[in-house]
């Protein structure tokens, strides 16, 4: 589902507060976000992923003609992917994808220090910060922190 050019720029206005390393889109679609955010901070690596093959080889067709150096695009499932590197994680998922995610993130939180997901909760997690849309919902769009876990040694 594309995000709403409200909603676009409440994410952006998240992604300024987010630090400068890599953001990742999971279920970049037909590139709506990530094309923006490649031309928006060409200093940031912006990485999509989508399993569809028409979004996906439009996605990549239009970063080509634009030259977007700093945009990759992988045809992957993106619970699969090795997000380690990833600094953000930007979503729109519907409830039961939100609760892989947080299930990933248990599991191999990596270096990620931010999710801003756009309408859904990221189950049993509490948002740092929450922007609700002008919109006929009043839609709400989530900042989380991701903490680490602390590692346990052996002794």
């Amino acid at each position: 589902m594309p995000s709403s050019n409200t909603a676009f720029k409440a994410v952006i206005q998240l992604i300024d507060e987010s630090g400068t390393g890599t953001v990742v889109d999971l279920g970049s679609g037909w590139g709506n976000l990530v094309i923006r955010l490649a031309r928006r901070y060409p200093q940031r690596q912006i990485i999509g992923y989508e399993l569809s093959l028409l979004p996906w080889l439009t996605t990549k067709i239009i970063g080509k003609c634009l030259r977007l150096k700093n945009l990759t695009l992988y045809k992957q499932d993106f619970y699969k992917a090795d997000l380690y590197n990833a600094s953000l994680l930007i979503c729109y998922l519907d409830p039961l994808a939100m609760l892989k995610i947080k299930n990933k993130l248990a599991a191999q939180p990596g270096n990620i220090n931010f999710l801003i997901s756009n309408n859904f909760a990221l189950p049993a997690w509490q948002p740092e910060k929450v922007i609700r849309l002008n919109d006929f919902y009043k839609s709400p769009v989530f900042l989380y922190r991701v903490s680490r876990v602390p590692q346990k040694t052996a002794v």
